[in-house]
């Protein structure tokens, strides 16, 4: 007795005994008839045209649903009422199909959902559906992102929020790489930068007394968008509005204590002064630390000298002596850029890398929560070996991940199929 099989054959009969069922009632229901004629999206009236059948994917196989037809002469538009109502219009695929390959289409590469979903759920479906599907479902997640940016709850914050902002690359196809400078041989580009924002807490401690990320705290937004706003322009950039949303959702300025921590690039600090004028601005003392490292060895070579150096600037960092760091670089300064590129870069950020100070009021000084949303929300779905995205499709699925990450998603489902609570 092969009971796989027997499992199997059993499940594929009560799916389909079940998918006859429900085809079975929603045909029997003839309600979606509403008269001779019902308003048209422009206005005018549209004429009832007669019932159409339609064959619909669902997660219990094929249903062929029978729909009224309404006809607009006016703007030579139809639309069938039953369709809006059960959230299939302009797709073929159920409510429930369409989570699923979200869910799929987040988490794995196209190939890899639809043979999830043929293994695990018995739907037949090639990648590129899976594609379309998970592409589309962003799109809808990244419109509803940009129009609901209202507070997420009325609960008590905690004494201390942290944002964060980064940015890194993803593979792209040639076509949205055009004219773009980058750092291969040649000068061209091979990715596009994705700008991360994330917000989180850190009120518990570990062993140590230092700051950890609660559970359950942090919720990210990204997208391949411009974070550069010239002088003259009237509006702010495209990131700069995403951040905004985010510190509005998550009710950051209403925080006792705003705490930004990122690295040193400049486009941070501009959206932070702009945006969010009283946080206190911290660099991510471990991407100091690398910054140091990569200075040894440029001024030392790949030596233990090298080593020798970096660790003795590193504990001047921790010890919050930033004028020692500046004086011990000073010396390779007519021999080496990067030394001079380092001391420019500690006098820029001087004020931004007070750690004992930091380490006192109790606060994080580095930046891991935010190092991990760009391996875990990027870089696991979207950076892996042999793909390359369109521009458009890479946001989608960002869209959808960050949507699932920050726990909105279910949030989201409500509204797309109850427009009276979105």
């Amino acid at each position: 007795m092969d009971f796989e099989a027997i499992e199997t054959a059993a499940r594929r009969q009560a799916l389909a005994l079940a998918a006859r069922a429900i085809e079975q009632r929603l045909n029997a229901d003839t309600s979606d008839h509403a008269g001779p004629s019902l308003d048209c999206e422009c206005g005018q009236a549209a004429r009832y045209a007669g019932r159409r059948m339609k064959i619909v994917q669902s997660i219990l196989g094929e249903l062929k649903l029978d729909r009224a037809y309404y006809h607009c002469l006016h703007c030579s538009s139809g639309f069938y009422p039953r369709d809006r109502h059960l959230g299939i219009e302009k797709t073929c695929f159920s409510p429930a199909t369409v989570r699923m390959m979200g869910t799929v289409g987040s988490m794995v590469s196209f190939q890899e959902g639809s043979q999830l979903l043929g293994e695990l759920a018995g739907i037949g479906m090639d990648a590129s559906q899976v594609e379309r599907g998970a592409e589309a479902l962003g799109d809808e997640i990244a419109s509803d992102e940009r129009l609901h940016t209202g507070p997420l709850g009325e609960e008590p914050l905690p004494p201390t929020l942290y944002l964060g902002l980064d940015g890194t690359g993803i593979p792209m196809r040639a076509e949205d790489l055009a004219g773009r400078a980058g750092k291969q041989p040649d000068g061209s580009a091979k990715t596009r930068e994705v700008k991360i924002c994330a917000v989180w807490s850190a009120e518990a401690r570990d062993s140590e007394g230092l700051p950890m990320r609660d559970e359950g705290s942090v919720s990210y937004s990204a997208a391949i968008e411009s974070a550069a706003t010239p002088d003259t322009a009237e509006h702010r950039s495209a990131f700069a509005e995403r951040v905004l949303r985010e510190a509005s959702r998550r009710r950051f300025r209403e925080a006792q204590r705003m705490v930004v921590v990122a690295d040193g690039a400049p486009w941070v600090w501009n959206i932070t002064q702009d945006l969010l004028p009283g946080a206190i601005q911290i660099v991510d003392r471990f991407h100091v630390k690398q910054t140091l490292h990569r200075t040894a060895q440029a001024i030392f070579g790949s030596t233990g000298q090298a080593k020798q150096w970096a660790t003795a600037r590193c504990t001047e960092l921790d010890d919050g002596k930033l004028s020692a760091i500046v004086h011990a670089l000073r010396p390779h300064a007519a021999d080496c850029a990067d030394a001079v590129r380092c001391r420019l870069y500690i006098h820029r950020n001087r004020h931004r890398m007070r750690y004992p100070k930091f380490h006192k009021q109790g606060l994080c000084s580095s930046s891991g929560v935010l190092e991990a949303g760009c391996k875990v929300a990027i870089g696991t779905r979207l950076k892996r070996s042999g793909m390359h995205w369109t521009l458009n499709g890479a946001n989608s699925i960002i869209a959808l991940r960050c949507c699932r990450l920050s726990g909105r998603f279910e949030d989201f489902w409500e509204r797309r199929n109850d427009p009276i609570a979105a």
